[in-house]
C-alpha cells in the first residue's frame, strides 16, 4: 500500500539525487504547493511545480511548458512524504518522460545531505 514511499521501487534514492543533481546529471522537481515551499523551503536547484499544475507545465506542447523539464533528462521528484511524487512520477510518465524517480519527500533530501534554500 505504501510502495510510493520506497526508492528502492524507483531506481534512485535521495542521496543518489542529492549527488546527481550536485553533478548536474539530475533535475530535481519539487512538486508541493507554494505555502509550503515558502514555509519550509525548497531543494538547492530544484524546479518547483505544483502538482495540479504539473500536466500542462510538463507537456512540451502546452503554451505553459517549463522549458527546464526535458523528456530525455533523468529527473527526481519529491514533494512533502512521496504521495505526490508518486502522482507526479505517473503524470510524467504519461507525457514520455522516461527517466522519472520518486525519492520521496524533502526530509529525504534532507536526510541524504541535499541543501535547502528558503525565500
Amino acid at each position: 500500500m505504501f510502495g510510493f514511499l520506497s526508492a528502492a521501487k524507483s531506481g534512485m534514492s535521495a542521496q543518489d539525487a542529492v549527488a546527481g543533481a550536485e553533478e548536474g546529471t539530475v533535475t530535481i522537481l519539487d512538486v508541493r504547493d507554494l505555502g509550503e515551499v515558502n514555509q519550509t523551503g525548497i531543494a538547492n536547484g530544484a524546479v518547483h511545480i505544483p502538482l495540479m499544475r504539473l500536466r500542462d507545465m510538463a507537456d512540451p506542447r502546452h503554451p505553459d511548458y517549463h522549458p527546464s523539464l526535458k523528456t530525455s533528462d533523468k529527473i527526481a521528484v519529491y514533494c512533502a512524504s512521496g504521495a505526490r511524487s508518486h502522482s507526479a512520477k505517473s503524470i510524467l510518465s504519461q507525457l514520455g518522460y522516461n527517466d522519472v524517480h520518486n525519492i520521496g519527500g524533502l526530509a529525504h533530501w534532507v536526510r541524504a545531505g541535499g541543501a535547502v534554500s528558503t525565500a
